[in-house]
Formats: C-alpha cells, sequence, structure tokens
C-alpha cells in the first residue's frame, strides 16, 4: 500500500491542478466520514464542550506535549535544527514546570511549538504530493501525507516508549482534544460538510489550499488563519494572509 502511494507521489499534477483521479471512490469516503460525523462525532464533541474549561486545556495541553517528540523528530529530519531545539526546549520546560505537561508554561516564556509531520519532512525531500484522496474516519489527504501520517503513527516515540496502559491513556487524551478541535471549529466544519452545495468539491479545495499554503510557509505553524493558538491547523480555513499571495493551488515540489 505504501509503495504505492510513494509511486504516486513521484508524478504529481501540475502547479495549478487539482490531482484527483480517485474522485469516485474518494466521494463515496467523502459520504461515509460524513455519516460518521453526524451520528457520533459531532454529538460527542458537543458532549466535551461541557467539560470544565480548564480541565479540556490541561488536556489540549498534554496532547501537544504527547506529539513534540514526533515534531522533534521530524524537525531534525527536515534539517530544521532551530526548530528541533525550540520544540526540545518547549518539551523540557513544559515537562519540568508544567506538571508534565499539564500547563502549557514554555507558551508564556515565549516557546511557542513547531508543529511538523512527516508529510512536511516528505514535501522537504522533494517528493511530490501526488493525488488526493479522502480517508476514513481521517478526511482529506494526499498521497504523500497519507504516507506521512502511516510512518508517523507506526514511528511514535511515545507509542514506542509508553507502556501499554499509558499508551492508551495518551491516545484517549489525543482524541479528547480532537474532539474538542471539533467543538471549537463546528460552526465552520458544520456550515462545509451540512450547507455546502458540494462538501467534497468544498473541503478538497480547502484542504490543498490550506496544505499547500503550510507548507509553501516552511512550517505547520504559519498558515494563515490555519493554526490556533494550540498549534491545531483547521483544514477548512482559507490561506490568504496579510504577507502576500501565495498561489492556494501550487504544489512546491511540483514540477
Amino acid at each position: 500500500m505504501s509503495g504505492f502511494l510513494l509511486a504516486a507521489c513521484a508524478a504529481p499534477a501540475g502547479p495549478e491542478a487539482i490531482n484527483d483521479p480517485f474522485e469516485p471512490a474518494n466521494r463515496t469516503v467523502h459520504a461515509f466520514n460524513k455519516g460518521v460525523d453526524r451520528a457520533l462525532v459531532r454529538p460527542a464533541s458537543k458532549g466535551v464542550a461541557v467539560v470544565p474549561g480548564p480541565v479540556r486545556r490541561g488536556i489540549d495541553n498534554v496532547a501537544d506535549t504527547l506529539g513534540l517528540p514526533g515534531d522533534i523528530a521530524n524537525n531534525l529530519l527536515q534539517l530544521r535544527l532551530a526548530d528541533a531545539g525550540q520544540n526540545t526546549l518547549r518539551l523540557g520546560v513544559n515537562l519540568t514546570f508544567g506538571v508534565a505537561g499539564l500547563l502549557d508554561v514554555s507558551s508564556a516564556l515565549g516557546l511557542q511549538g513547531k508543529p511538523t509531520d512527516f508529510g512536511e519532512t516528505l514535501s522537504v525531500w522533494g517528493v511530490g504530493e501526488g493525488p488526493y484522496l479522502e480517508l476514513p474516519l481521517a478526511g482529506p489527504s494526499t498521497a504523500r501525507d497519507t504516507v506521512g501520517m502511516i510512518v508517523d503513527a507506526a514511528l511514535d516515540p511515545v507509542n514506542r516508549v509508553l507502556p501499554v496502559r499509558e499508551a492508551n491513556a495518551a491516545r484517549f487524551v489525543r482524541l479528547f482534544s480532537r474532539l474538542g478541535d471539533r467543538n471549537r471549529y463546528s460552526a465552520t466544519v458544520d456550515s462545509l460538510l451540512y450547507e455546502s452545495a458540494d462538501s467534497y468539491a468544498q473541503a478538497r479545495l480547502l484542504y490543498l489550499q490550506n496544505r499547500r499554503f503550510t507548507l509553501s510557509r516552511g512550517s505547520a505553524a504559519d498558515a494563515a488563519g490555519g493554526a490556533g493558538d494550540d498549534g491545531f491547523i483547521d483544514p477548512y480555513a482559507g490561506a490568504a494572509n496579510d504577507q502576500g499571495f501565495i498561489d492556494p493551488y501550487e504544489d512546491p515540489n511540483a514540477q
């Protein structure tokens, strides 16, 4: 499977094209994902909203801390040593002074996170994005980002180091945080999924806009309008900013 996806990455579409050769299958998955969102994810996210704010923030902080080892590994693979150093300091400060990550002390000190992933690492290495894909439960992606997601999951330092019980607790924390993100951006996501004339085409367009802009800026934290203070990148956010226009359709590594 990953070999097929890597081969697909080697033949990107033109710089302004939307490469979606699997659209019929993608639309079927999109319909499935909408059904899961309607029946499970959206109601569960509303349940998360009743949890007291300080508890939600603490869980979000822990989820961010759990993601830092993977960010550091990808920073190093991208040869972005300054980002790796900043994420390492952030990890050390939050673990030491933030009660094992419950408090985001590092942000108060000006040590903002530099989130990234193996999909971005592949982009830095010159791998094209390949065809657009919509993945069951995971949502919009590309061939390159799907490979990145698989590698990140397989090599996640947290899952590989922690005992089974603690690793399961870490997965629960991450899931809870993602449900909180779904609730936080509910107005945007609900509008796209349930009010758009063609929610599939709209989600595809905005995902590619945001992802390509993010990678062209060189850091997953810099997507204008796409990254919140918690590091969450809204896949439905636009790519325009006040620092100049960047073609939202351009794959930085397309030939």
